[in-house]
């Protein structure tokens, strides 16, 4: 049964890269998303092959099974035509693409995805991510070693596990099916939009209730307005819903949208490949993929920044502990240069300190009981140092008023 919704699909190259490698394809059935990697050429190459190969199911399957085992195999020929590409091309050597596809059957939806594209759902008003980035950081997020929210801002973040690419011709796809209902909304995007805004503003963006070109137009903005470092390629998939469904051509974006994106260009004088390190800044590649032997590499690199991070923390700690210290005993011991006339069990008494405590910690302690006693005090006088102590800023300011004391003692 063909599809019944709506969908839309767009891309741009953001404001930092120099090119889009991202492609994208909204058809009747089949929604699909490419992040290609690899220089200037080799990352459009590659998503353009991936788009090409993939569209090719876009049609009606008799079965989710059916579907599942057609979008695996069409993702391992795309590893194939790369590979095949690369042969033909070797300065290419490197490229590779992420796929993130959906297809629908009748009521479920038929996911396959490797790299770190992603495949969300809006569903009730919520956000759900529905497939797993295949990523190094995920790896660390996945074992506790890191948060979501760490990850986002991970040097590493970049760095794919899984990929299509031109060393792995049986590559490892994700594949599952999961029923669908009128009034989901799909979005397949890359990392220029996943990557920069947070799931709480694509809720908002997928959740207003417009049509998918619209919803999508307002997550490629958003994105912009954070700086778009990276091509930003959305599809958005209604199921059923008050918007008019799939008619006409497919929408095909990015680097797919060219015919010739998809024929091995010819090199350019100046240009070289991704692995080389003379390309502008702008069409270095946003992922990489790293030998196996070097995952461990990385996992210990990892495991150094830990030990530093918590050693800073710990130091940051002591400072902070240290600063409070100090800030106290300097406090205690100006206290120590003040005294104070007050009353004690018989006599008159000058404290060393201010009258008060902190917590358990009295501020004060007796220096001197002087020969002033309390019944030579006039009732005033006597009430005065019982309920609130004559304060003086020095032993001998303090010394001046017992005198004074003494002075109307003997002059009563």
């Amino acid at each position: 049964m063909v599809f019944q919704g709506s969908s839309a699909a767009l891309s741009h190259t953001g404001k930092v890269r120099a090119n889009n490698q991202d492609s994208g394809y909204a058809g009747s059935n089949l929604f699909v998303v490419a992040d290609g990697m690899g220089g200037h050429a080799g990352g459009d190459v590659a998503s353009s092959l991936a788009i090409a190969r993939i569209a090719l199911l876009d049609e009606a399957f008799p079965t989710t099974g059916d579907a599942e085992h057609a979008l695996q195999q069409a993702i391992t020929d795309t590893a194939g035509d790369i590979i095949d590409t690369v042969r033909v091309r070797p300065e290419l050597a490197g490229m590779g693409t992420t796929v993130s596809a959906l297809l629908m059957v009748d009521d479920y939806a038929v996911i396959a995805h490797i790299g770190d594209s992603r495949i969300y759902l809006y569903r009730d008003g919520a956000l759900t991510q529905i497939t797993t980035d295949h990523t190094f950081v995920q790896r660390l997020v996945d074992s506790g070693r890191i948060t979501p929210e760490e990850a986002r801002y991970h040097p590493r973040r970049s760095v794919l596990m899984r990929v299509l690419g031109d060393m792995d011709p049986d590559p490892e796809v994700d594949t599952f099916i999961m029923p669908t209902r009128a009034g989901d909304r799909w979005l397949l995007c890359s990392d220029g939009l996943c990557g920069v805004i947070d799931d709480a503003h694509t809720t908002k963006a997928l959740g207003g209730g417009v049509a998918p070109a619209r919803a999508a137009d307002h997550l490629l903005k958003l994105a912009l307005d954070a700086g778009a470092p990276d091509n930003v390629t959305i599809v958005i998939v209604d199921v059923g819903g008050r918007h008019p469904m799939f008619s006409g051509t497919p929408a095909i974006v990015g680097s797919a949208s060219t015919p010739s994106g998809v024929d091995v260009p010819a090199a350019r004088p100046g240009r070289s490949s991704w692995l080389h390190p003379n390309r502008q800044a702008a069409n270095e590649p946003t992922h990489f993929e790293p030998a196996p032997e070097f995952l461990e590499e990385l996992i210990e690199e990892d495991r150094r920044r830990a030990r530093r991070r918590r050693v800073g923390w710990l130091v940051g700690l002591i400072l902070v502990l240290a600063a409070i210290g100090g800030a106290l005993f300097a406090g205690y011991s100006w206290t120590q240069t003040q005294y104070y006339v007050g009353a004690g069990d018989e006599n008159v008494v000058i404290y060393r300190g201010i009258p008060a405590t902190v917590g358990p910690i009295s501020l004060s302690s007796p220096y001197e009981v002087t020969d002033v006693a309390l019944s030579t005090l006039t009732p005033f006088e006597l009430q005065t140092l019982q309920s609130r102590p004559i304060t003086a800023g020095s032993l001998q300011a303090a010394e001046d008023i017992v005198a004074r004391l003494t002075t109307a003692e003997t002059t009563g």
